[in-house]
């Protein structure tokens, strides 16, 4: 009415109005009235602001890479901001009178691609695709340096890389090295596995020859302490043997000498009989047989002395006419017989 204005700013808008060119009142979060044809406005936003940007640029080995991110930022400094950007508003008070508070989202967006390039041309494909830390580390340091931010009086909240992205081609063939790359792996993993099973496999067959070794050396030395112990056995029997062979000797020269002994006095003694018996014919040479046979007939047995007359009558058989013998002196001769 009659151009007055009321405008009512909020907590993060910053206002200043200007008056015939003159700064009047400043601040934030105000409300006043103002007299429109002679007064001019400037709003400034003191909130946060999210940028998201996404931007293709090319690594070292001529590789075109895809870059999303998202940037975040506040104006620190708005009277500063006001002198280098037309923030101005509209005699009503609610627009810009100008396109400069929607450029300068695109000029951060253009300074962080630039700082991008100069990091990306240093690296190859491989090497940007998992160095996203390493990047935003860089772009951070970047933008806290660059004299156009501090200038502008802009405060970096933020920055964050969301993807970094080859082309999908190059994607298909990076995805096809990978997977080769992959199955390598994983058959060398097979190759491996199997390596260490024969190797395990080895080291079991070899712990079971030289469990066998061990068993048989073990072996061996009961079998070389039985043989020992056989050796022992047969030296002691044949210790025993030769000392029975040397007892059976001295016994054997000992029965030599007896024998020699007793032949030398069976030889005297059939000497002596001999001896005897010579002195005895001697002494009967001279006698008549029938005196001698007298002699020996005396004490004999009734038969024996019958036979004897049987024996004579039989040398004198030629001059016998006639000889007769009874039953009786038969059956009694038979009786004493069988009796013997």
């Amino acid at each position: 009415m009659f151009g007055f204005q009321f405008i009512k700013m909020q907590p993060t808008d910053y206002v200043l109005l200007y008056r015939k060119g003159k700064l009047i009142r400043e601040g934030t979060g105000l409300a006043f009235f103002y007299f429109a044809p002679t007064s001019s406005l400037v709003r400034v936003p003191l909130a946060s602001v999210d940028v998201p940007f996404i931007f293709k640029e090319v690594a070292s080995d001529f590789q075109e890479i895809t870059v999303q991110g998202q940037l975040t930022y506040r104006a620190n400094d708005a009277k500063k901001l006001s002198q280098l950007l037309n923030f101005s508003l509209v005699p009503n008070g609610k627009d810009y009178a100008s396109e400069d508070p929607q450029k300068l989202p695109q000029r951060l967006i253009n300074l962080v691609q630039v700082l991008t390039r100069s990091s990306l041309k240093a690296m190859s494909l491989k090497e940007a695709l998992g160095a996203t830390d390493t990047l935003v580390h860089q772009l951070r340091n970047g933008l806290q340096q660059t004299e156009a931010i501090s200038s502008l009086g802009i405060e970096v909240l933020g920055l964050s890389i969301l993807a970094i992205k080859p082309t999908p081609e190059t994607a298909r063939a990076l995805e096809a090295q990978a997977r080769e790359q992959i199955l390598r792996e994983a058959d060398e993993a097979i190759y491996a596995r199997r390596n260490a099973a024969v190797e395990q496999e080895r080291a079991i067959k070899e712990n079971e020859l030289n469990t066998e070794i061990a068993i048989e050396n073990k072996k061996r030395q009961i079998k070389e302490a039985q043989m020992e112990a056989e050796k022992s056995v047969q030296q002691k029997k044949r210790e025993l043997q030769e000392a029975e062979m040397a007892t059976k000797i001295v016994i054997e020269e000992k029965n030599k000498k007896l024998v020699s002994l007793s032949t030398e006095n069976a030889k005297q003694e059939a000497d002596a009989k001999a001896y005897s018996v010579a002195a005895v014919m001697k002494a009967f040479s001279g006698v008549d047989p029938k005196i001698i046979q007298s002699l020996v007939s005396i004490g004999m047995e009734s038969s024996q002395l019958i036979a004897l007359a049987f024996r004579d009558l039989s040398e004198n058989a030629a001059k016998i006419g006639q000889l007769n013998v009874s039953p009786e002196l038969l059956r009694e001769l038979l009786t004493k017989h069988d009796a013997r």
